[in-house]
């Protein structure tokens, strides 16, 4: 029986758009800062690139200066700036920011100076979609980049992260987008890369990548592909809602990610349901990739009101749209069965 892939959030298989594009991007030979021909076509790649990230994102106008990742993009766009967050923002920001914004019970956070604050369009644990306040400083728009409707130059924020490897493609790139006239000193110096934003060489193979990916990801998006895949979301959280009465359906009946499902179940430690699920054939998580495997409470859950008990608890179940209803039944299934093992001992 094949296994099945349920973490999603934590990177998304390549795109053949962006493998295509990363393989055709191999063999031009020029330094993108080089002004002969082969240099030339190097840039060209780039610019390329940075024009299909910015309509994917609805920036045309903006800056898209590239990075390493987001994390890379987030210590630009914090770095010394002393912004406002909380605890439900991905470690990245959090090394950047402040814990001082308060989060409701719904996972919500309302900055009363949005302007000096930093908050993500959606959380990669639970799932659950913030409304963003106008002026804020900064957005972590990852996960929602590529699964949600959004135009960045409708959001009214100054700037906003985003990855490749969230939206089909390669690890080790993303971009810091920048509204029109945001000043930023640059960390990175030396080349002037990047229009004096970032020094280094850039990235060509991956840029290019990255720009097939946001292209074909924001089509996908607008042929409804992400609809579907919240059917078979729905179809699965249904499951286990009617089966597992000790378990919390953690922002249900907010809006959220159309992929993702959060359970929590006290006395059931996350990490050992990701480890019962992997031998079973199932790929899940017990939060965030960059925080897995450090045997701790979710941050997120606790943030929101939950006990250390339900938050240690804690997984995230995230969908693309290559699972089928026939997938989440069979993890329904499997899940179920140690959740009643578990239950009938009265660990949970």
């Amino acid at each position: 029986m094949r296994r099945v892939y349920l973490d999603y959030n934590a990177t998304t298989p390549l795109r053949p758009e962006a493998r295509a594009a990363m393989v055709a991007a191999m063999d031009v030979t020029g330094n993108p800062s080089s002004v002969h021909a082969e240099g030339r076509r190097a840039r060209a790649l780039i610019e390329k690139a940075r024009a299909q990230v910015a309509a994917a994102l609805g920036a045309e106008g903006a800056e898209i200066v590239f990075t390493s990742g987001a994390t890379e993009a987030a210590a630009l766009a914090l770095g010394g700036r002393g912004l406002s967050g909380a605890m439900i923002e991905h470690e990245a920001v959090r090394a950047w920011s402040d814990d001082a914004l308060e989060v409701d019970a719904q996972g919500h956070v309302y900055p009363s100076a949005p302007e000096r604050a930093t908050l993500q369009l959606a959380n990669s644990e639970t799932g659950i979609v913030q409304d963003l306040p106008a002026g804020l400083a900064v957005s972590d728009l990852t996960q929602g980049f590529g699964k949600l409707p959004f135009a960045f130059n409708w959001l009214n924020v100054q700037m906003g992260l985003v990855s490749a490897h969230k939206l089909g493609g390669p690890k080790g790139i993303g971009a810091l987008v920048m509204a029109p006239g945001t000043e930023l000193a640059a960390q990175l110096k030396g080349g002037g890369q990047e229009m004096g934003r970032r020094a280094g060489t850039e990235n060509v193979i991956g840029i290019a990548g990255f720009g097939a990916a946001a292209e074909a990801a924001s089509r996908d998006l607008a042929n409804g592909v992400w609809k579907d895949v919240s059917v078979i979301r729905n179809i699965l959280e249904e499951a286990l809602d009617s089966a597992a009465s000790k378990t919390i359906l953690v922002g249900k009946d907010v809006p959220r990610l159309p992929n993702t499902l959060c359970l929590a179940t006290p006395g059931w430690k996350g990490e050992l349901q990701v480890m019962q699920m992997d031998l079973a054939g199932f790929a899940i998580s017990a939060g965030s990739a960059c925080s897995s495997g450090k045997l701790r409470a979710s941050a997120v859950l606790q943030a929101m009101g939950y006990d250390a008990a339900t938050a240690a608890g804690a997984i995230r179940v995230s969908l693309g749209p290559d699972v089928t209803e026939e997938d989440v039944l069979r993890f329904a299934e499997a899940w179920l069965k140690d959740y009643r093992r578990v239950a009938a001992r009265g660990a949970a």
